[in-house]
């Protein structure tokens, strides 16, 4: 990938977060870059831990089934039909809300609107489950200063961006099939996330792009078909990718343009790609 498109890419994502149609929350979190590890890493595995904690519990809350566009929503939220709108879709109010699509889809405005499919701003513990699918909007999730955040079996397609993590803590991302958006996944000032098991195909510019993002794993997703595979920007440090199929993309691995992954403590190993941006962080390559 050029120069110039790798620096158009951050700058958009920069930009959405700053100054864009997103409506962002101010985010207290982005003024902590500084802090120490181990406090980084204490909050990062007490977040994972009550995240477990959550989904072992079985959830007998009564569900909202009549959700409209535009609407704040809390508690269980079942989908019982698709929701096609001109504005946002569902934004979340409160901290452990579930929303589940139940099979259908929220179809936006369009990819250049200013809307987003799912907002969740400052809510902790909140769940996105599929099936189902996010289409058409600037952002498909954004998840802004929330801790927590689970997306998990839903198809994000034809979105600016399939999923925006901005100032978030411990943000999992599992098992989605992310095709076909400007951006797949993008993280912006945010720690601990996990990027698990994603299918994420055909998306333009990259399928997932980290800047200023610290302590995440990238692990065991299938990512093809964009200019860059995973990128990772030089204010990006101490990230784990590893046992990823990273294929058929301008460049499949792109450490921050070629900087050496010791200078910004980034780990590559086991992922199998072809093309890598210093050379050899591919197996065998």
């Amino acid at each position: 990938m050029k120069q110039t498109m790798m620096a158009y890419m951050v700058a958009t994502i920069v930009s959405f977060a700053v100054v864009g149609g997103l409506i962002m929350q101010p985010i207290s979190s982005m003024a902590q870059g500084q802090q120490q590890e181990e406090e980084a890493n204490q909050s990062q595995g007490q977040e994972q831990e009550n995240q477990v904690q959550r989904q072992d519990q079985r959830d007998t809350r009564s569900s909202i089934t009549n959700a409209a566009c535009g609407q704040v929503v809390e508690g269980l939220v079942e989908l019982n039909s698709d929701l096609n709108c001109t504005g946002d879709g569902l934004i979340v109010g409160s901290d452990d809300t579930t929303v589940s699509l139940n099979g259908h889809t929220i179809r936006g405005p369009g990819p250049d609107s200013s809307k987003v499919g799912v907002s969740v701003g400052n809510q902790d513990g909140v769940r996105i489950e599929g099936p189902g699918t996010i289409e058409q909007f600037q952002a498909g999730v954004l998840a802004s200063g929330a801790k927590g955040t689970s997306i998990s079996l839903v198809t994000l397609r034809e979105n600016q961006i399939a999923v925006f993590s901005t100032g978030t803590e411990g943000l999992q991302a599992m098992q989605n099939i992310i095709t076909q958006n400007s951006i797949g996944t993008a993280s912006h000032s945010s720690n601990g996330l996990q990027l698990t098991e994603n299918l994420v195909t055909g998306n333009v510019l990259a399928g997932i792009t980290f800047v200023n993002t610290r302590d995440s794993m990238i692990s065991t997703n299938n990512v093809l078909e964009s200019q860059n595979g995973i990128f990772v920007d030089p204010q990006s440090s101490d990230n784990t990718i590893q046992s990823n199929n990273v294929l058929r993309n301008t460049v499949d691995l792109n450490n921050a343009n070629g900087l050496a992954t010791n200078v910004n403590s980034n780990g590559y190993s086991d992922n199998n790609c072809e093309t890598s941006n210093p050379s050899g962080l591919c197996i065998g390559r």
